[in-house]
């Protein structure tokens, strides 16, 4: 269970907190002995040494733990300024650009038509709705879930050889998230340094993202809108799109932290032969126990509002046993163990409140104890039973994220002989344009594995990117998000080819670029990171690239669906390309006409030009292949058919004669069509044009 790190502002809201946290100190103090229980040494380990199981106590070593990594998911790093870039080449002046009216002053020069783009490695997985890579080694999963009738994200950290060895396989280490479990990231990634921790181990780290307050179980009844089914999902559902589709195999381990350390142990328990290790950091190891069902229902009532009862039924529910891991401990044999709690007490991440050995950390202080308790309750059935566990009893600490990122680096050893892999990566040393780069770039962070062949050349891992060579391109990075676009298309092996340029900084200030073989990616905060290829890449450089009219791309380049054709979006338009009418951009106002009016798949057809102009009153237009769309200020944007009325308003000087710009689409009337202009309109009766 993660305490809130919500910082609240009035004083009262945190007496409020700090009451109910006493509450809760209070309430852990004062558990009965019906589970085995005692208030007796809490503050230090109790040494056993007639049983199998190991217990050791250990404080976590500040220094040992290494600086927390920013997410992945917010930034893009750019290789340093002694890296050679090549920026792109801008054939206009930047713009000030907005969705209200297109901005080209002038008619687009004609663009270079290639062929159209190769076709990208597919994205799509069985079983996953969405697939969204974040970098070349983190990779984030729709993947649908039967049981709970709506896709569930999955984030996966690869294994340290993914791209090195692309046959290979790799046991998985699930990792549970705690109570306030986010929707959108995993705490393990947000609060600790797991990504980069794990960067050179060889397993793929799966994080499952959300389940806030569900002990990662099935649920009786939906609660406050959600009906977790999350055990059939892990152990069900997920297994074979990790198996067929990720590269993973079935040895499996699992760690989880508080709530999710309960889980660990329980899903362990209830799925005999399933995970190979189980680990729990801070969990709740005895739910059963006199007490424990009101402790849950404080707690997941303050973690998002659920009721317990929705959960498990009432505490007399023969559910509640089967969920408790101390009443399930003998299915535990044969599975590697690791517990771990602190005290409660101030510890060296822990902010001392004044009073001696409470921290400001109230809650995190009584959860922590009920850990303690419950932990020492289970490792004592384990003693009886005979199972062999490493239970580490820190002599202080609260329920917080520093211990629990220490705890992962202490239980690695042994969740690698689990899973058996290797505890210690293997060297990698760098040489030759490869290493002059790495060491020119420092925040790579040091390499994961030696180098390797790709298609066309060469390439090593490192922490937090890539660096690939050939005798043409010579030695370049690629890193963060688009590392991530870059591998999900294809990497060396796909239509984009071996990079030609390290990542630079665009331009305009705001994003980021690498040039491929055979195309380029760009990114920005706001709009991630998307390739551009062929004919349209050919055409959006020839406007300017990302300071022309269109700004940056938004989404990939798809197939149109009903013509043989494709698209691409950006900030301010699209640019579509077919076999007959070649790549062509709509932007702005136009675009939004054209959107209403069906796009490709409307009369209109394809673009046969892009946006041009300026015109009469500073319009614009477009040409379709059977009619175009004019723009203006004064009169908005209206399509005009080819055919009698395109003609007679061709005979008066279009915009520039006496009618002016179209007010309206063409519409029927009795016996023909008309169509209105600012001056005047136009009316077809048996093919004859007639100007009013």
């Amino acid at each position: 269970m993660r305490p809130s790190s919500r910082k609240l502002g009035l004083r009262s809201h945190r007496s409020d907190r700090r009451g109910r946290a006493l509450a809760l100190v209070a309430a852990a103090l004062v558990l009965p002995a019906a589970a085995g229980l005692t208030t007796v040494g809490v503050a230090a380990a109790q040494p056993t040494t007639t049983t199998p199981t190991a217990t050791t106590t250990t404080s976590p070593a500040p220094e040992t733990i290494a600086p927390v990594q920013k997410s992945a998911t917010t930034t893009t790093k750019s290789a340093a300024p002694t890296t050679t870039t090549v920026a792109p080449t801008t054939t206009t002046a930047p713009t000030t650009t907005t969705t209200v009216a297109p901005t080209t002053t002038v008619a687009a020069p004609a663009p270079v038509i290639s062929a159209r783009s190769e076709a990208a490695p597919s994205r799509t997985i069985p079983g996953v709705s969405k697939v969204e890579w974040i970098t070349d080694r983190r990779v984030a999963l729709w993947v649908d879930s039967a049981a709970m009738g709506a896709p569930f994200q999955v984030q996966i950290l690869l294994a340290r050889d993914w791209n090195a060895k692309p046959d290979a396989t790799f046991p998985a280490l699930y990792m549970l998230d705690g109570l306030r479990a986010r929707d959108d990231e995993s705490g393990w990634t947000i609060e600790t340094d797991a990504v980069n921790f794990y960067a050179d181990k060889n397993v793929n780290v799966i994080l499952p993202v959300g389940g806030q307050s569900s002990f990662y179980s099935d649920w009786l009844e939906p609660d406050n809108g959600k009906f977790y089914q999350l055990e059939t999902f892990l152990t069900k559902e997920l297994p074979p799109v990790l198996q067929k589709s990720m590269r993973t195999t079935d040895t499996r381990g699992v760690i989880g932290l508080s709530m999710g350390g309960t889980s660990a142990m329980f899903l362990a328990a209830r799925n005999p032969g399933f995970f190979k290790f189980a680990g729990s950091f801070s969990g709740y190891l005895s739910t059963t126990s006199l007490g424990m069902p009101q402790a849950l229902q404080f707690a997941m009532q303050d973690a998002g509002g659920y009721n317990v009862s929705k959960m498990w039924g009432a505490p007399t529910n023969p559910l509640w046993k089967e969920h408790d891991p101390y009443i399930q401990a003998e299915n535990l044999k044969g599975t590697s163990l690791y517990i771990s709690s602190g005290s409660g007490m101030t510890g060296p991440y822990d902010q001392p409140s004044g009073i001696p050995g409470v921290s400001t950390n109230y809650a995190g202080m009584g959860l922590e104890i009920l850990s303690r308790l419950t932990s020492q309750s289970f490792a004592t059935k384990l003693n009886q039973l005979g199972i062999p566990a490493q239970v580490n009893y820190r002599p202080s600490g609260t329920h917080s994220w520093p211990y629990w990122q220490f705890e992962m680096h202490q239980a690695w050893p042994q969740v690698a002989n689990a899973l058996g892999v290797a505890a210690s990566a293997p060297a990698c040393g760098l040489g030759g344009d490869i290493g002059a780069l790495a060491n020119a770039n420092p925040w790579l962070g040091g390499c994961v594995t030696g180098e390797y062949g790709v298609a066309g050349g060469l390439a090593q891992d490192f922490r937090n990117g890539r660096i690939f060579w050939s005798g043409g391109t010579g030695a370049q990075v690629v890193t963060g998000m688009i590392g991530g676009e870059y591998q999900a298309m294809g990497g060396p092996a796909g239509p984009l080819g071996l990079p030609t340029t390290s990542e630079f900084g665009t331009p305009d200030g705001r994003g980021r670029a690498n040039h491929f073989q055979g195309g380029s990616i760009y990114w920005t905060p706001q709009t991630g990171a998307h390739s551009v290829r062929g004919a349209i890449r050919d055409l959006w450089a020839s406007q300017g690239w990302e300071t022309g009219p269109l700004g940056y791309p938004v989404g990939d380049e798809t197939d149109t669906p009903d013509k043989d054709g494709a698209v691409q979006g950006f900030e301010i338009g699209a640019i579509y390309w077919s076999p007959t009418t070649g790549a062509n951009g709509v932007q702005g106002l136009i675009m939004q006409k054209y959107g209403q009016m069906g796009y490709e798949n409307s009369w209109l057809g394809f673009p046969k030009s892009s946006e041009q102009g300026p015109l009469r009153d500073g319009g614009r237009f477009n040409v379709f292949e059977n009619g175009n769309i004019y723009w203006s200020v004064l009169s908005g944007a209206w399509s005009v058919k080819n055919g009698p009325i395109f003609d007679a308003w061709g005979s008066q000087g279009w915009e520039g004669g006496r009618l002016g710009y179209p007010v309206g689409d063409e519409f029927p009337i009795a016996g023909g069509v008309q169509q209105n202009f600012q001056f005047g309109n136009i009316t077809v009766n048996n093919g004859n044009a007639e100007i009013h």
